[in-house]
């Protein structure tokens, strides 16, 4: 039986084993249209994007700047909120990273394609070309930081945290699939399961897919750059094609052989080297200037940060700042929204057992403040080179072609020919990194939140990013892109006000429960005053607990279930080593969950103090601790007698119909 079972378990796994076909084939059928109208018709087909872009910057980029600020507030308030104390996961759950290894892996996930594609291009394009004011100035310069800063800040973050925050809810403290369609259960209910939670995967695909191939061809740009830099090559399509296929080629090898030690070395990597950079550029330029520049651009961020939230460029008299809005902050905001089904489950993953509170300032705080940091070396180095009158190369380079902006700007300093390689390849390897995430991410929605998927399938996502992004290249090249990541994530932005709206009606919920276990109930009846002080002192050996488990607990568990099931109830008791679990109704609405389990914590410094010498055999003592199905409640019932845990369990079953009263009423 074991043998036919391992050989059951290791024989090949299909294409399409496990996967949600809805959602795989009408996002391959959307990506193909796409895919086939750039091949058969790019004329036409950079026409149209053009034709898209205006129109939603014209009509509907309001709806951008107005749900990005939502998200904003959303995210501050519940930070603040009494929500901010909910776990994500059991009350009992602990965190998986230390907070050093949490920050850490945040920080790598605010590093990117789009950070150095940006951080010498983007203060330097408004340094020199401002959406209002005159150009190359002083103030230009302060308003040139300012928008970079509002770019790359808790903007952008929010976006992200809202998926993140949804998906790390409702699927580790609620037990639904680790989807997008998962956030909107306290809205259509299971629902979920049918042809709308099918809409709203196919949208984060779709989204993702574009997202994705974006940063492909931005790389892919300033690698095709780099070259004709370094080596003279020629900028365009036919050589950027080939780069392509082979940054493709690496991610999918990547993603074919599993190599996870590899791809963690290489994610290891990639953070040394942006922060080797970024310290090189910091060392090698205007060190005290741009400590100086870094306070007072994030003062400027600070006063004018409720203004440029939503600020629309309604009145000018021109039309110059709403292109400038749609090319630059527009585009972002798309951009943002298209990416955060990855970065949102990335976070989401990592952040298992903090609370919200934890996870919305980790993930606000921390990649922001590294985008600052970043956006201060590079852009206010590349500014204070034009100011101080040293060289305007760079601002030369940016008005021409700004996918050579960082080469030009790393040629100012020593060994210039070979930081550029060094950028080069930290570009490459950014890709790389995440083509195989970004793969294993459209995968898992496609196939209903399962990360066991057959890695066919996630090489079949890998080598579609590549050509999508190679689609958008020989169609409109950067403006295609930026098109692609506005329109791509216009349906999306949606589903993530719908995904705010659910994860509010699920702490409500949350709320209403735990206002309901505090109301109208009798209280536990006193034990002596003798036993509370005994409680107090004594600290129970394992031996104690294991008694305890086996001579009162269980009692009393299977007294309560064998008398349910009297009165026609469906029971069930659990028994595992240290740990019993009594389910009334398993797998009803109405179900409810009575659990005690075994604890080890170590001895607290000021026990055994009436007898010091008996410390070095009493290190640890035991709890038995008593969970729910919302998790652990933090009580010890070690000193109850079978009758008292018997009350107890009545008790939380009444509770338990109060809070269904509560939330049918």
């Amino acid at each position: 039986m074991g043998e036919e079972q391992a050989s059951e378990d290791t024989k090949p796994v299909g294409l399409m084993e496990g996967v949600n076909k809805p959602v795989f084939f009408w996002s391959v059928g959307l990506t193909a249209i796409f895919v086939l109208a750039g091949v058969i018709w790019p004329q036409g087909s950079a026409s149209v994007f053009s034709g898209v872009q205006s129109w939603i910057v014209t009509e509907l980029g309001w709806i951008y700047l107005l749900s990005v600020a939502i998200f904003l507030i959303f995210m501050l308030y519940l930070g603040c909120s009494s929500y901010g104390r909910i776990k994500l996961g059991p009350n009992h759950a602990e965190p998986d990273f230390s907070y050093g290894a949490w920050f850490s892996m945040l920080f790598a996930a605010g590093m990117g394609i789009g950070l150095v594609f940006f951080g010498v291009a983007e203060p330097i394009k408004h340094f020199t070309a401002p959406p209002t004011g005159d150009p190359a100035t002083i103030e230009a310069a302060r308003t040139a930081m300012e928008i970079s800063y509002f770019h790359w800040g808790l903007h952008a973050w929010a976006v992200y945290a809202v998926i993140g925050l949804s998906l790390a809810y409702f699927s580790f403290r609620h037990g639904l699939p680790l989807t997008m369609r998962s956030a909107l259960y306290p809205l259509i209910g299971d629902r979920i399961y049918g042809p709308i939670g099918n809409a709203v995967d196919v949208f984060a695909v779709i989204g993702t897919l574009f997202g994705v191939a974006t940063s492909l061809g931005l790389g892919v740009l300033q690698v095709n750059a780099g070259f004709n830099h370094v080596l003279g090559w020629p900028i365009n399509f036919w050589v950027q094609l080939p780069l392509i296929a082979i940054i493709t080629a690496m991610a999918t090898i990547s993603v074919a052989t599993g190599l996870d030690k590899g791809i963690k070395f290489l994610s290891n990597l990639n953070m040394l080297m942006a922060v080797a950079l970024m310290l090189f550029v910091f060392v090698m330029g205007p060190t005290t200037f741009l400590m100086r520049a870094f306070v007072q651009n994030l003062g400027a961020y600070l006063d004018h940060f409720v203004m440029r939230t939503f600020y629309m460029y309604a009145y000018s008299p021109d039309e110059g700042p709403s292109k400038w809005l749609g090319s630059w902050t527009l585009f972002y905001w798309g951009w943002w929204i298209a990416w955060s089904p990855f970065v949102g489950m990335f976070i989401a993953r990592i952040s298992r057992g903090r609370t919200i509170r934890e996870f919305i300032a980790g993930v606000l705080l921390v990649p922001a403040g590294f985008s600052f940091a970043w956006m201060t070396v590079f852009g206010d180095t590349a500014i204070a080179f034009h100011l101080t009158g040293a060289t305007t190369a760079v601002s030369d380079a940016v008005s021409k072609d700004v996918t050579l902006a960082l080469f030009v700007f790393l040629e100012q300093f020593p060994l210039g020919l070979y930081v550029s390689w060094f950028a080069m390849a930290l570009i490459v390897f950014f890709f790389v990194t995440g083509a195989d995430s970004s793969a294993l991410v459209i995968d898992t929605l496609t196939s209903g939140g399962r990360e066991d998927g057959p890695v066919a399938r996630r090489v079949f996502w890998a080598i579609t990013s590549g050509i999508i992004g190679a689609i958008l290249l020989y169609a409109g090249g950067l403006d295609a892109l930026q098109t692609a990541s506005i329109a791509g994530a216009l349906p999306f932005t949606f589903v993530m006000l719908l995904m705010c709206w659910g994860l509010w009606k699920g702490l409500r919920r949350e709320g209403v429960r735990q206002d309901a276990l505090i109301q109208n109930l009798r209280p536990r009846n006193a034990i002596s005053w003798q036993r509370q002080l005994q409680g107090i002192l004594h600290h129970p050996s394992k031996a104690e607990g294991e008694r305890f488990m086996r001579e009162t607990a269980t009692e009393a568990l299977r007294a309560v279930a064998t008398e349910l099931e009297k009165r026609s109830l469906v029971t069930t008791l659990a028994e595992e080593p240290g740990k019993l679990k009594l389910t009334v109704a398993p797998g009803q609405p109405e179900e409810f969950v009575y659990g005690v389990r075994m604890r080890r914590y170590e001895t607290p410094g000021y026990s055994f103090f009436e007898s010091q010498s008996n410390r070095k055999h009493a290190d640890y003592y035991y709890r038995a601790e008593i969970y729910l199905l919302d998790g652990g409640q933090n009580y010890d019932v070690m000193e109850f007698s079978k009758d008292e845990l018997i009350q107890d369990v009545l008790e939380q079953y009444e509770r338990h119909f109060q809070y269904l009263h509560a939330i049918r009423a």
